[in-house]
């Protein structure tokens, strides 16, 4: 596998049986799982696991990134703070694939309370098949970018 095949997981405690499925998941599509925890229910604050998978999609050391907690909201918040960073919550298949497709996101957040198992695999899906659209998408991903500073 390459380094274009490796995706980063993480998520807070509430999460960790779901991050596995879809670590699992990946894997048998010939994604590379980075699972970087938590490994216990012990509680966790998830800024810090959404922070330490950021960085290692802004690094380029992931292609993508997942982040997971109750909501995905806060997962959400937080790898969006590190430049780079372009992560939507998606709980439908229509929204993950659109995240990729115009908006070029490198990350995705998924709420482990809001959506089942299933579900939550199909948005996978959707949007790691999903391409870049480009064109004037490219031009308002910029824009984004530009407003990091």
């Amino acid at each position: 596998m390459t380094d274009g095949n490796r995706i980063v997981l993480s998520s807070d405690h509430n999460a960790i049986p779901l991050r596995q499925a879809i670590a699992a998941h990946i894997a048998a599509r010939g994604w590379a799982p980075v699972d970087i925890g938590p490994t216990t229910a012990e509680s966790t604050h998830y800024p810090t696991q959404a922070e330490a998978a950021a960085r290692l999609v802004a690094s380029g050391d992931c292609r993508f990134g997942i982040v997971l907690c109750g909501t995905g909201q806060g997962v959400m918040m937080a790898a969006n703070k590190v430049r780079g960073i372009r992560c939507g919550v998606c709980a439908d298949t229509f929204s993950a694939g659109m995240i990729r497709r115009h908006n070029d996101a490198n990350m995705l957040a998924i709420g482990a309370q809001v959506v089942g198992e299933k579900l939550a695999l199909d948005i996978v899906d959707a949007f790691l098949t999903a391409p870049f659209d480009g064109g004037r998408h490219a031009t308002r991903v910029a824009m984004i970018a530009a407003l990091e500073g």
